[in-house]
């Protein structure tokens, strides 16, 4: 535990280091440290994916589970959306230094709003390598150092994503120790981080239910939150036919390893007959189990009971739960009692309820005709993700550049004096 213990100290002290100097790095270097970051990933492909295809090899052989494997695979197509992230986190504009809401108080100063950096953010993470990268470019770009502590079973890759950033951040004249990779994948590295109040000012956490509760329970640093997805897709009675097949079958099947997936549909009664005979047809093609209340049942004999626990839970699979409602306020209580405030979907084309089920669903996304698969950071906009808070303070939803920064106060006067 000593040599733990002096580890996270030596990061954490580097990391508070490095950080300063982030605070006056412009938003050129900082930008062309992402730039030169996407370019070694792009030369060192070959590396990279060897390096993953022992990861994955090695997953096989502990018998990780086929959602795990998903989101520890990396091939050119994913390398290809890392070096896509990057560049597009390059081209957004610097949150750090803007001045908002700047006014004149009646004794003559200017009071505003300045955005700064959190500091030093830690980041504790499973099976995804992208994130390695992720984490890094949006901690760089917001001026936050970076400790990052992947799992055990993406070391490998992990350890040769890092050497890309590592290189990119010397080429553009940084403090390397910018973004740090915890390379032991003793458990007790994440006890001391998270109680690494001295040096860290914020803990994100990515990865199971498990691994989030633990830290929460555990940290003495703030801690941004990712429960779990258990995201639901109501398909309300004035929905239309195609665009309600499209979207659900989309948010279940488009990944099924993800924390956006649907995981519960929800089916007006009026709207069963013209929608799901084609809808429960096509995921039984595509290998989907479904799970359904009685009525949903008889609709298909190849659909099981769904049980309570079902309704609480993010499947991360090829599984689908479906229950059949009478009303949207139906679907809104199910929604209130069984959601974990990720992500939630109505597809109709009646405005007034679709601006209903908006405004009354208590989720970080609420969507209207559209796929779940949307709730991402680079969906939205914010060139990647660090994760998506669950939490209502002090970010919530995708946390990108904006969400990993603060404010202060700034006081402009003239020689002013109070009276």
């Amino acid at each position: 535990m000593d040599s733990i213990n002096k580890l996270i100290t030596t990061l954490g002290q580097n990391a508070r280091t490095a950080a300063k100097t982030l605070r006056s790095a412009s938003t050129r270097q900082k930008n062309t440290a992402l730039i030169n970051t996407a370019q070694q990933i792009d030369k060192n492909r070959k590396t990279i994916l060897n390096a993953n295809q022992k990861d994955l090899d090695q997953g096989k052989n502990s018998g990780l589970d086929a959602a795990l494997m998903d989101r520890l695979m990396l091939d050119d197509t994913r390398l290809d959306g890392i070096i896509e992230s990057l560049t597009q986190i390059a081209t957004l504009s610097d949150p750090v230094g803007e001045i908002t809401d700047l006014k004149f108080r009646p004794s003559g100063i200017q009071v505003g709003k300045m955005r700064v950096p959190l500091g030093v953010i830690g980041i504790i993470y499973e099976s995804r390598p992208n994130v390695t990268i992720d984490a890094a470019a949006l901690c760089l770009k917001s001026g936050n150092g970076a400790i990052l502590r992947g799992g055990s079973e993406a070391i490998n890759s992990n350890l040769a994503l890092y050497a890309c950033v590592k290189q990119g951040l010397i080429d553009a004249g940084l403090d390397q120790n910018c973004v740090q990779l915890i390379d032991t994948t003793e458990r007790a590295a994440v006890t001391e981080l998270v109680k690494a109040s001295d040096f860290v000012d914020a803990i994100i956490p990515r990865g199971g239910k498990g691994l989030i509760e633990a830290i929460s329970n555990s940290a003495k640093v703030p801690v941004i939150k990712h429960l779990h997805g258990v995201c639901h897709t109501y398909i309300d009675k004035d929905a239309d036919t195609q665009k309600a097949i499209d979207i659900a079958f989309n948010g279940k099947t488009r990944r099924y390893g993800v924390c956006n997936a649907t995981e519960t549909l929800l089916v007006h009664a009026s709207a069963v007959g013209r929608i799901m005979p084609e809808l429960i047809a096509e995921f039984i093609a595509k290998g989907v189990e479904l799970r359904g209340c009685k009525q949903t049942q008889q609709l298909s004999k190849q659909i099981i009971k769904a049980t309570e626990q079902d309704w609480d839970t993010e499947y991360l699979d090829a599984i689908l739960s479906i229950r059949i409602v009478n009303s949207m306020h139906e679907a809104i209580e199910h929604i209130d009692k069984h959601s974990s405030g990720h992500t939630e979907s109505i597809v109709t084309e009646n405005h007034t309820s679709g601006r209903r089920f908006i405004a009354e669903v208590d989720s970080s996304s609420v969507m209207i005709n559209a796929s779940t698969g949307f709730a991402d950071g680079f969906e939205y906009g914010l060139g990647a993700e660090i994760g998506i808070s669950t939490d209502k303070f002090h970010v919530r939803g995708p946390v990108g550049l904006e969400g990993l920064t603060s404010q202060k106060y700034i006081v402009l006067g003239d020689g002013h004096i109070r009276k």
